[in-house]
């Protein structure tokens, strides 16, 4: 679109953003329902049901005003396939609703749907519809479906006790970029992307699903993860601090204990959090190995209550997540 006679951007208008979405995306021209239409229309695989889950983005809160938009738009995209990836599912679309200010520039919204169709696409999805508003503050909200075995979706309420606890990758990855922000001064370019900087363990889910009882996305930490399974199934989840894979930037940015525990369980490492009966470790972890992953064992699934952390062999309860967008 040409730019506005002063120079400045050429300010978004609904229309004309819905025009060019349907020249750019691959829905828009070969979708059951044309891109733009009331709806989109998805045929579902045989014998499978629909998972779907929805995230939004806030600058502000999620990113900053410096961040590209086609991070952002990458993100926003990635945090929901997380949530699929924690149900084994396959994604199959995404719906994005932007809202901006009145008057911001149309090419950031267009930024913002590349990025995130470019993600979608890495996993076979594709983005075939949304919404656009205007609003006070820039917002991204993603919407996911993927299509999921109903026998194997690994339900948050499904840990036994006996399994094992493991988790793919490394555990304080989102600490480390949190905390490169929190040092002060103007964000560098690097540390803008480490913000969102989101890799959904998609094929990891998938292939885990055959043998984990529960299984969830450590959006908001490995600590806050362990928790959540351990009230919705109503057991005891153990995690040895000493086993955690620990983000290569977490040991260099700190040396004490208290300090490596505070970026390890930050939040925002979109890791995969599963328990397994022992019997299946050697078979899952090769199975994740197979799709390019790591699956390392952190500990374990007893009768009680409550997520507990062992270090230097004492049982303590689990510390709470450092990120926390209501507060505490």
């Amino acid at each position: 679109m040409p730019a506005l006679r002063s120079g400045r951007p050429t300010p978004i208008r609904e229309r004309a953003f819905h025009d060019w979405l349907a020249r750019r995306l691959p829905a828009g021209r070969g979708g059951l329902l044309p891109l733009g239409d009331d709806a989109a229309a998805v045929e579902p695989p045989a014998r499978s049901v629909a998972v779907l889950s929805t995230d939004s983005l806030v600058e502000g809160t999620h990113f900053l005003a410096e961040s590209r938009p086609d991070h952002v738009g990458s993100a926003a995209t990635n945090v929901s396939l997380s949530d699929l990836a924690a149900k084994g599912a396959r994604p199959s679309a995404l719906l994005l609703a932007i809202i901006v200010p009145p008057g911001s520039p149309a090419s950031w919204a267009e930024a913002v749907v590349r990025g995130a169709e470019r993600a979608a696409r890495r996993y076979g999805a594709h983005v075939v519809g949304g919404d656009t508003k205007p609003g006070p503050v820039p917002t991204v909200v993603s919407t996911a479906l993927g299509w999921g075995d109903p026998r194997r979706l690994a339900p948050r309420s499904g840990a036994r006790s006996g399994d094992i606890v493991v988790t793919t990758g490394t555990v304080g990855r989102g600490g480390v970029a949190a905390a490169s922000l929190r040092r002060g001064g103007t964000p560098s370019r690097a540390d803008l992307a480490r913000l969102l900087d989101v890799r959904p363990r998609v094929r990891e889910g998938i292939v885990l699903s055959r043998w984990a009882h529960a299984m969830i996305d450590t959006s908001d930490g490995l600590a806050e993860a362990a928790r959540l399974v351990a009230a919705a199934s109503r057991v005891r989840v153990v995690v040895d601090e000493d086993r955690l894979p620990l983000a290569p930037g977490v040991a260099r940015s700190v040396r004490s204990r208290a300090g490596r525990r505070a970026l390890a369980f930050f939040g925002g490492d979109y890791e995969l959090l599963a328990t397994i009966a022992p019997g299946d470790l050697g078979r899952a972890v090769r199975a994740v190995a197979r799709v390019g992953g790591r699956l390392t064992a952190v500990g374990s699934v007893a009768s009680g209550r409550g997520a507990w952390l062992v270090a230097d062999g004492r049982l303590e309860p689990m510390p709470e997540p450092g990120w926390a967008p209501f507060g505490r």
